[in-house]
């Protein structure tokens, strides 16, 4: 009764321990559904399999064959490029919805944020479907095109390419980013603002200065939310790519299903995060950089 009534007043008295109890619950479900399926799936990609048997043997064979294939490499890198382009284009679209609700909305800006997000309420498959009926041969694109008279025949190029994939994931993300962007830029003190404009800065000059540069965290935010799950993306390139929308999450579901090889899956699979990890933090690295300088 001692030892427990003692650990009992531990757990009351410490706020350390008081915050543990309440994260242990999360923790643990993380450990078991995020910590240990990446375990065995770095541990798997040192497996080998020959034919439909695998053989549990620490052996690089898999990471020497990704290497030596120039496909993987390749299509790797592709990758990186269109989910860099994706995030670029999507702040390109989120940023300035972020900026009006944040400083031109002046009433009911909680609806305007249920208006900007309830188109993606809807499943993920659903709006990437629609974005394949609208490019499509015979979609609202080509019909709307024909229809005013500007062609005569429907355009071929609009689907099953990589900027299909990039316009697609574009409108796909983009409640993410607008949202993060949104937050930064309500945390602004309009006051310096006010202060530029009294100063004899100008409009834009106030955005580059000002707006953008306290904004940055929201945009940062909203790059990695962006990117990071985009490079994995396989629904969309699949669906309104075609063969030349290709990215290395199709070639890791390949391997996990028609393939079945999962050595080989495992290991695309975990040379793909290494690649976003390196990415990401070179990006942040870049970024510090660049507020040093500033500075």
């Amino acid at each position: 009764m001692t030892s427990s009534g003692g650990l009992r007043g531990y757990f009351v008295r410490s706020e350390n321990a008081r915050g543990f109890s309440l994260l242990a619950p999360t923790l643990i479900l993380l450990v078991l559904m995020m910590v240990i399926p990446i375990i065995m799936l770095v541990a798997r990609s040192f497996w080998t399999q020959s034919g439909m048997i695998e053989t549990a043997d620490f052996s690089l064979v898999n990471y020497q064959m990704f290497f030596e294939k120039k496909i993987y490499l390749y299509v790797l890198g592709k990758s990186l490029l269109i989910s860099g382009s994706v995030t670029f284009a999507t702040l390109i679209l989120a940023y300035p919805a972020a900026y009006f609700v944040a400083f031109r909305v002046k009433k009911n800006k909680l609806i305007w944020l249920i208006l900007i997000t309830v188109p993606f309420w809807t499943s993920y498959l659903l709006r990437v479907f629609a974005w394949k009926l609208m490019l499509g041969y015979n979609g609202v694109v080509n019909s709307g095109l024909i229809g005013i008279g500007i062609i005569d025949e429907p355009l071929g190029f609009l689907l099953h390419n990589v900027n299909a994939v990039v316009l697609t994931l574009a409108h796909a993300w983009a409640a993410f980013a607008i949202l993060p962007i949104y937050v930064s830029l309500e945390k602004i003190d309009k006051s310096l603002l006010e202060a530029a404009a009294d100063l004899g800065e100008g409009p834009i000059r106030s955005f580059l200065r000002v707006t953008l540069p306290l904004s940055m965290p929201g945009v940062i935010a909203a790059s990695l939310l962006v990117f990071i799950p985009t490079v994995g993306d396989y629904v969309t390139p699949k669906l309104v790519g075609g063969s030349s929308g290709i990215m290395i999450g199709n070639l890791v579901t390949n391997m996990f299903g028609r393939g079945n090889n999962w050595p080989m899956g495992s290991a695309i699979a975990v040379m793909m995060m290494i690649s976003i990890t390196l990415v990401v933090c070179i990006y942040l690295w870049l970024i510090s950089q660049v507020k040093k300088r500033s500075n």
